[in-house]
């Protein structure tokens, strides 16, 4: 039979059971040590990186409080993290035991135990240990690649597929004339793709120019984006250039074009045909050379449809087209941006928060964000405010609880999930599986899909 490549570490001072666990891991997997004295862990695991660490409760020192399991067990997360330690206990020391698990140990193994039972739970926890590496390099390269990216796209943060595409077409198209039109929610960070755009073409020392369309109406469209002599009107006491002379030798941003009526479509299409602009009061036409980028969250296409939105203005504009992701889909970069935001927010409100608890992410990946990375860069500078802990919890962030979802059957009771927040829904389930189970953590943790070692820190979380 082929030996399971691992490394299995076994600390107990009874010589005996060292001599044991030896004699029957051996047999099982590539590389068995044994170590009598716990004062030599540091050492040992600074040397060397064990998959698996079987730790006694009690060493001869203290023979049954446990103390000493306790204290080792701290100091082997302290030095890895990651480290995966199965506790070695007496039958009496179970409620002991559980409280260890809670403080960090992965499972634990009553003696004198069972061959069986214990090759399965070593292997069990092998791997637990495998998916942990697996998620810290993941998170490491994706690290890596957000820094990387945060350098050439500033406050761009993101890894995920449609990320990393978005960011692609930037490299291919910034340095390139083209029009560009960006589509996406409102939130998405379309100005900050425009931005990218301007800052990595050749026109990066010229003006960048942004204009919000919604936010003009159609009597100053005209002056504002073509300017005005004086006299043209009883407002214009100078003359002013508008913003297409403004944005000449860079970029001129358009923002929210589908708010565009149809005459004021006509006209920015007639200045972008002739690259010229006329103020208003002058008949004068004036050259410009801008690079133009457009953006919208409507349906441009349905819009044309309906006869709302000129088809040859958008031939104009949409050379590249590219289409920003809601944040909704991608969740792999929810994480990436709450951390990002918490060290722009701590620095600014120097504040000492160290980090985003487990917890709080997974409320935050199972949130629908309707504002995108807008709302989430909102609450996390409000969590950020308002925290007085070194790690942000799920409380501290105050999520619009204005999405409804359906009811829900879960063991015959009826759960109305609109009135309830994350953890308070995930007490009342965890609850209602331990009932069904008559409180047996294994079956409990096996249908909850999680590891006992999970179940039981939900289990001191909500104080079941």
């Amino acid at each position: 039979m082929a030996l399971t490549p691992a490394r299995i570490l076994v600390v107990d001072d009874n010589e005996d059971l060292l001599k044991a666990a030896r004699l029957l891991l051996k047999q099982h997997f590539t590389r068995v040590d044994t170590e009598k004295n716990p004062e030599n862990l540091p050492n040992l695991l600074r040397q060397e990186g064990y998959d698996v660490i079987m730790l006694d409760m009690n060493f001869t020192h203290d023979v049954t409080s446990g103390t000493e399991g306790f204290f080792w067990l701290d100091k082997i997360l302290q030095i890895d993290p990651a480290a995966i330690v199965l506790l070695i206990t007496a039958y009496g020391d179970v409620e002991m035991a559980v409280r260890a698990v809670k403080s960090g140990a992965t499972d634990f193994i009553l003696k004198p135990w069972s061959n069986e039972k214990l090759l399965a739970t070593l292997l069990s926890a092998l791997s637990l240990r495998k998916s942990k590496l697996e998620v810290e390099k993941l998170k490491s390269q994706n690290a890596i690649i957000a820094r990387d990216q945060q350098a050439r796209f500033g406050e761009m943060v993101g890894v995920s597929p449609a990320m990393r595409e978005v960011f692609a077409t930037i490299q291919k198209v910034a340095a390139t004339d083209a029009n560009v039109l960006i589509l996406g929610e409102n939130g998405t960070g379309k100005e900050l793709i425009a931005r990218s755009l301007h800052q990595h073409s050749n026109r990066a020392r010229q003006a960048f120019i942004s204009v919000d369309l919604g936010a003009l109406s159609e009597n100053l469209f005209e002056s504002e984006l073509f300017g005005h002599v004086k006299g043209a009107f009883t407002d214009a006491r100078e003359d002013r250039a508008g913003r297409f002379e403004a944005a000449d030798g860079g970029t001129l941003f358009l923002d929210e074009i589908g708010n565009l009526s149809m005459p004021m479509q006509s006209k920015l299409l007639t200045v972008l045909q002739s690259r010229q602009v006329t103020r208003v009061g002058s008949n004068r036409p004036k050259s410009v050379d801008i690079r133009l980028i457009c953006a919208t969250n409507m349906p441009l296409a349905e819009m044309i449809a309906r006869n709302e939105f000129r088809q040859d203005l958008l031939y104009r504009i949409n050379t590249i087209e590219v289409r920003l992701p809601a944040l909704r889909e991608r969740p792999e970069d929810i994480e990436l941006l709450a951390h990002h935001y918490l060290r722009v927010y701590t620095q600014k409100y120097r504040k000492r928060i160290r980090d985003v608890s487990p917890m709080a992410i997974q409320r935050m990946t199972k949130y629908g964000w309707p504002g995108n990375v807008r709302e989430l860069q909102h609450a996390m500078e409000r969590a950020v405010i308002l925290c007085e802990r070194e790690t942000l919890q799920p409380e501290d962030l105050f999520l619009s609880n204005a999405q409804k979802t359906p009811e829900k059957q879960v063991n015959g009771d009826t759960l109305s999930l609109d009135q309830f927040n994350l953890d308070e829904l995930e007490k009342a389930i965890i609850r209602k599986v331990l009932n069904k189970h008559s409180g047996n953590i294994s079956k409990a943790a096996t249908e909850l899909g999680l590891t006992r070692a999970s179940l039981y820190r939900r289990l001191e979380k909500y104080g079941l």
